[in-house]
């Protein structure tokens, strides 16, 4: 095989120039497709919304419910108000007896949101009605978790 041999001074010169070019546009090109794949395929699986939403720890929790009655979370997911959630507490064991409810009475919808009576178990509904907080709707795609005996989840995957 006869090898390329370059024999003025201007080709020694920019053949090397050249080359170099060409082997950062090569490197470039590769590092572009590997950029758009993995850019791409980002797209395809978008982050989700998280699944569940982090209370914070269960005694401190418990002690709040116990002072100052269950407590009232806007909506988690949208603005709609319909997943507006309670968080209730029974019992003398913080890492039991969590309940969670929907912020609207089990006799309405959603569009009748609740609104918590300081310092009691008791919510005022849309039509001025005292609910005690067991009246409320229970939720099916909600639910307390409690992770390692110490911090309150609310698991919010739907059905």
């Amino acid at each position: 095989m006869r090898r390329i041999e370059f024999t003025s001074p201007i080709s020694r010169a920019v053949a090397p120039v050249v080359g170099g070019i060409l082997g950062f546009a090569v490197l470039f090109g590769v590092t572009w497709i590997f950029a758009g794949m993995a850019t791409d395929n980002r797209q395809r699986n978008p982050e989700t919304i998280p699944q569940t939403f982090e209370i914070g720890r269960v005694d401190d929790i418990a002690k709040l419910v116990s002072e100052g009655g269950p407590i009232l979370y806007p909506d988690l997911r949208d603005s709609t108000g319909k997943r507006s959630i309670v968080i209730d507490h029974l019992g003398d064991d913080p890492a039991k007896g969590w309940q969670v409810y929907y912020a609207y009475p089990a006799d309405r919808d959603e569009a009748c949101l609740v609104e918590h009576i300081q310092d009691s178990r008791n919510f005022t509904d849309c039509e001025g009605r005292t609910l005690d907080v067991k009246e409320l709707q229970l939720p099916l795609d909600v639910r307390p978790i409690v992770e390692n005996l110490k911090t309150l989840l609310i698991d919010l995957r739907a059905d």
